[in-house]
């Protein structure tokens, strides 16, 4: 096995992209997609939603890159069905104004979590400027670093949620 291709360069989404990602569902959509190619239909039952409403996520996901549609399946009852699959393409943009709906989706999705399954930790620094940017990109290096390697067959999926602010309540 070789090593992991090289990370693209990260890029400024555009507004069609940033709107795309501005909305939990949409996250929630494209987390569901992320390792199997769901229906219209099944995203809509694990997200316990209407489908006609699901449907126009999808649909702007798919108008945007972040979802693909797969070939056209055959249904239990011979129905056409189309399974989508994330692209991992909102991993590769730097997307401003978008933390309540990546806060949304992650609030949504930790409420399915076991009782004691979530691992939380916070903590509280004083840092200057460049201590703050070297934070910045050490954590980004290493999501990075596990977003690269391979997954092994026999692997459990794992989420992870990261918050790097200002601590307005604190004084200086």
């Amino acid at each position: 096995m070789g090593l992991p291709e090289e990370a693209p360069e990260r890029r400024a989404a555009t507004d069609a992209e940033a709107r795309a990602l501005a909305s939990g569902l949409r996250l929630q959509i494209l987390r569901l997609t992320l390792d199997e190619a769901l229906t219209n239909k099944e995203i809509a039952e694990r997200l316990d939603r209407n489908p006609a409403s699901v449907l126009h996520h999808v649909r702007t996901l798919v108008d945007t890159g972040f979802l693909h549609a797969e070939p056209v399946r055959r249904g239990a009852r011979g129905s056409r069905e189309v399974p989508y699959r994330a692209t991992g393409k909102s991993w590769q943009l730097e997307v401003p104004n978008v933390s309540g709906a990546v806060l949304a989706a992650f609030l949504a999705e930790v409420e399915q979590v076991p009782a004691g399954a979530l691992e939380t930790s916070r903590l509280g620094l004083r840092l200057t400027d460049d201590e703050v940017e070297e934070l910045r990109q050490r954590l980004h290096d290493l999501l990075e670093e596990f977003h690269r390697r391979p997954a092994s067959p026999d692997a459990e999926p794992w989420s992870v949620f990261l918050a790097l602010h200002p601590d307005a309540g604190r004084s200086t």
